[in-house]
């Protein structure tokens, strides 16, 4: 007892109070792409104005975040952080393997995604053969409303909080098919976690057309999306819940299982 007090002690003298909160409001930023104002940073983050402005000047003056009139917003350097990241040596190396197993078996593209703010972003791409004018790279940045993995992420949010991103997010008509109308997008997001996957069918792009699984962690969190995307009209959506979606659904739970151990 007398030594696990000692090991709790050195932790709480080891642990960085100011960091924590530098990490808070950064956390805050990337949840708002279109910025923050001072005082919206101040309350959302529980700090004083005069601490606020002390962690948003450092941001600034670092290059992680930029000043526009009244607003903060982080810069690309922290995209290029995470991109360092993501296309190094991470969990998802290991479940390239899996992925290059699903493109070559359908002939497909097979790529993976977390969620960040309003995005999905690419942490693992295998490319298929057939072309596409969407040019994708693990680091890639695609509005989570209207992409299959995109959709099956947000089905991990709860009602309120789901609510509350399709009320703020960026919805715009990328084509004549994309979903715009909040009611209508939070069923279709609702249906998707139902039902366990998600069909987009060219949303983001004329020509497109993508089914998602989640990836879940020991506790069922869904951490992690992984597609397949083909060309519209090359595969109906019952060839892609019936031929698709087995050959997915074995890499993903592959991969959950590589998870599981580390």
């Amino acid at each position: 007892m007398v030594e696990q007090m000692r090991t709790d002690s050195a932790g709480a003298r080891e642990h960085v109070t100011s960091l924590e909160r530098g990490l808070r409001v950064m956390e805050i930023l990337s949840a708002h792409p279109n910025g923050l104002t001072l005082s919206e940073v101040a309350r959302e983050a529980d700090l004083t104005r005069a601490g606020a402005r002390r962690f948003l000047h450092t941001l600034v003056t670092t290059g992680y975040a930029a000043q526009a009139e009244r607003r903060f917003r982080l810069t690309p350097r922290l995209l290029s952080m995470a991109r360092t990241f993501v296309g190094g040596d991470s969990l998802w190396r290991f479940a390239e393997p899996f992925m290059q197993e699903v493109s070559d078996r359908l002939n497909e593209s097979c790529s993976a995604a977390v969620l960040s703010g309003e995005d999905a972003v690419y942490v693992a791409r295998v490319a298929g053969q057939r072309i596409m004018s969407v040019g994708l790279q693990v680091g890639t940045r695609l509005p989570a409303y209207c992409t299959s993995m995109g959709r099956v992420l947000l089905t991990g949010l709860g009602d309120p909080e789901l609510r509350n991103f399709l009320a703020n997010a960026a919805l715009e008509k990328r084509t004549p098919k994309t979903v715009t109308d909040t009611g209508q997008l939070f069923r279709i997001i609702r249906t998707a976690g139902r039902n366990g996957f998600s069909i987009v069918d060219e949303e983001l792009e004329t020509g497109l057309c993508s089914i998602a699984v989640p990836v879940r962690d020991t506790t069922g969190k869904i951490v992690a999306a992984v597609n397949v995307s083909t060309q519209a009209g090359r595969r109906t959506h019952e060839e892609l819940e019936n031929e698709v979606l087995p050959i997915l659904s074995t890499a993903t739970s592959r991969i959950e299982t590589y998870f599981a151990v580390q």
